[in-house]
């Protein structure tokens, strides 16, 4: 793919309730948290205007938010990328990941009642399913409702915009890395955090959410690793 080549994102329907300009950022802000703008990809207003069928306005709008929350990148000649990653910053990402969504996961064990259980050992379910059609983009999306669903159990949560704020900001980045799942992910920690919510055991629950966001990066567990990892995710945008 070079920087001109067909993009292509996940539309749906907008609801009359819906406005444009949210429309539109909720669709940019979902390619971006799943990997659908690679990184160094190159964007223009004009050109995302007229995948989305609207006028520039809403997407400068919605570009601009976006930016605020360090999802994009506007240049100077009004082009959008996804921003450069460094090893450190990566690094800091997902140690982030980790903490903050242990501690939302602990907070929300009390409020796990056995529908919300059903709902996460169903996410799982659809999980497996897709892992072994290897469709790639619906494990991120599944990942993506199984850990919102843990967290948001906990109707006084307020970790889930921190959350998913670092989401849109490693999104480009995992969903290359999905393709390495199945040399390190071995166990499912997915299972783990089911048994230890059965059990009511919070350390439990930490330490398979931890372990679960820590092995699907684990292709890049040595310095040499992620700095390839990094060089190969710079190029796949440019070609």
């Amino acid at each position: 793919m070079d920087k001109k080549s067909p993009i292509k994102f996940t539309l749906t329907e907008r609801d009359e309730s819906v406005t444009i300009s949210k429309w539109v950022y909720e669709t940019l802000r979902h390619a971006v948290m799943n990997g659908q703008i690679l990184p160094g990809r190159a964007l223009t207003i004009r050109e995302l205007a007229g995948i989305l069928g609207v006028s520039p306005m809403p997407v400068r709008e919605a570009l601009r938010q976006l930016a605020t929350e360090n999802a994009l990148e506007i240049k100077d000649n009004r082009r959008v990328m996804v921003p450069n990653m460094t090893a450190m910053k990566f690094t800091e990402l997902c140690e982030a990941r980790m903490a903050l969504e242990s501690h939302a996961a602990s907070r929300a064990l009390p409020y796990i009642d056995s529908p919300k259980l059903k709902t996460l050992r169903e996410l799982d379910r659809l999980i497996d399913a897709a892992q072994e059609e290897g469709d790639l983009e619906r494990i991120n999306l599944l990942n993506q409702d199984f850990h919102r669903a843990l967290y948001t159990a906990n109707p006084h949560q307020i970790s889930m915009p921190l959350i998913e704020s670092l989401w849109l900001q490693l999104g480009p980045f995992l969903s290359l890395a999905s393709r390495h799942l199945k040399e390190h992910y071995v166990i499912d920690r997915h299972d783990e955090a089911m048994k230890a919510i059965e059990n009511k055991d919070a350390l439990a629950l930490q330490l398979a959410i931890n372990a679960d966001i820590r092995e699907g990066i684990a292709f890049v567990s040595t310095p040499e690793r992620l700095h390839h990892f990094i060089e190969e995710c710079a190029y796949a945008g440019r070609n």
